[in-house]
């Protein structure tokens, strides 16, 4: 029991100081104890501050070096580590660095190579001689000084002329022009080739033309006649022209012509034109001068109408004139002689048709007395028969 009371007598004594320092913060509030965070595996480990918003946004970009090894640049400086890395301050073992692949030109010199050319460039290897164009010719265009002078001549020649040569393109521009209009052709046309059966005697009568050259420039050689059946030749002439043309619708002869018949035969010098008149009229007229000095003159119409494609219907008239009496040949002044004529043909192809038709001629004048004297007939009506046909 003594024991027991001493004890605790000696606990209270020792107790005595904290209970003085309790008793100085009388009236004091203390704040309810915070439970602790939780712990952080990472508490040791120094992190740097998070990053901005702006930060965020940046680095949430697909980086366009992703997977790119940057380590072997030369001068390049470490790659900074990212804020967010959550293993910042580990220690990382080095990665390892990848082998390179060999070099299958490894060890050759390449020195001597001469620079690799586009393969699309399609003038490789050609020599282009036109670089020094201006210094032949000066100036041009916009390299021509300012100011108020005359504007130099056009470029002379062919620009093609400076690479092929003069000689290689005037052979080349003669080629083009045959295969473009500047060819030579030839043509041989029959117009009428027809018998004409009438009252008393049959006849026949012929008018063609042949010709060879260009679009420009042609040589022209006509002729025409007629005459009966069981006689000679009552009339015939030959035409040499020289045609050029004046437009697309208007051609110029100058030659001469030759009587064959009648006797005596006659040569003269001979002016003709030949025109596509509107409307498609083909029209033709003539002027000739004898070596007599005696004037001749022929007019020629006529239109074809095409009825089918195969069918054609052909209106003619022909007029000839003189401006003086001429007794040897039987011809008086004024208004000689007239055709009139009608033919439908049928163009089995065009290069030959077949026509019949109706024909009237009339002598005028002297002439038709100059016939009345020999027991001519001085005109009339006749049905023909005959083939329109070229080559």
């Amino acid at each position: 029991m003594k024991a027991a009371l001493v004890a605790g007598v000696a606990g209270l004594a020792l107790a005595s100081p904290a209970l003085a320092q309790h008793s100085g913060h009388a009236g004091h509030t203390s704040p309810a104890p915070q439970s602790p965070p939780p712990s952080d595996v990472h508490a040791e480990h120094n992190m740097p501050a998070a990053p901005s918003a702006a930060q965020e946004e940046q680095e949430t970009r697909p980086d366009p070096h992703a997977g790119h090894d940057m380590g072997a640049m030369e001068g390049a400086a470490p790659a900074a580590q990212s804020p967010n890395d959550v293993h910042a301050g580990h220690a990382m073992p080095a990665a390892p660095t990848p082998t390179p692949q060999s070099n299958p030109h490894a060890g050759h010199d390449m020195r001597a190579m001469p620079a690799q050319q586009s393969a699309t460039d399609v003038h490789a290897g050609h020599q282009m001689g036109g670089g020094n164009m201006a210094e032949h010719h000066g100036p041009i265009g916009t390299n021509l000084p300012p100011g108020g002078a005359a504007a130099p001549n056009a470029f002379p020649g062919s620009a093609a002329s400076e690479f092929y040569g003069e000689r290689e393109m005037a052979r080349e521009v003669r080629e083009l022009k045959q295969e473009h209009g500047g060819g030579s052709f030839s043509q041989i046309i029959f117009n009428l080739a027809e018998v004409q059966i009438r009252d008393g005697r049959d006849g026949y009568r012929f008018d063609g033309e042949g010709w060879f050259g260009g679009d420009i420039n042609r040589l022209v050689v006509k002729t025409e006649g007629a005459g009966d059946f069981g006689r000679s030749v009552e009339d015939a002439e030959i035409q040499l022209l020289y045609s050029r043309a004046l437009d697309p619708y208007v051609n110029l002869q100058a030659g001469i012509r030759y009587d064959i018949r009648p006797d005596p035969s006659r040569a003269y010098a001979s002016v003709a034109f030949e025109a596509l008149a509107p409307y498609f009229f083909d029209v033709e007229g003539t002027l000739f001068l004898s070596d007599k000095g005696d004037v001749l003159a022929r007019a020629e119409a006529y239109y074809d109408q095409r009825i089918t494609n195969w069918i054609v219907l052909q209106p003619r008239a022909e007029l000839n004139f003189a401006a003086q009496d001429m007794p040897a040949e039987e011809i008086g002044s004024g208004l000689s002689d007239a055709e009139l004529g009608l033919r439908l043909r049928y163009e089995i192809r065009r290069e030959f048709a077949p026509y019949i038709g109706v024909s009237w001629e009339r002598k005028f004048g002297d002439t038709a007395r100059y016939a009345r004297d020999e027991g001519e007939s001085t005109g009339g009506f006749s049905f023909v028969t005959g083939v329109r046909l070229w080559f």
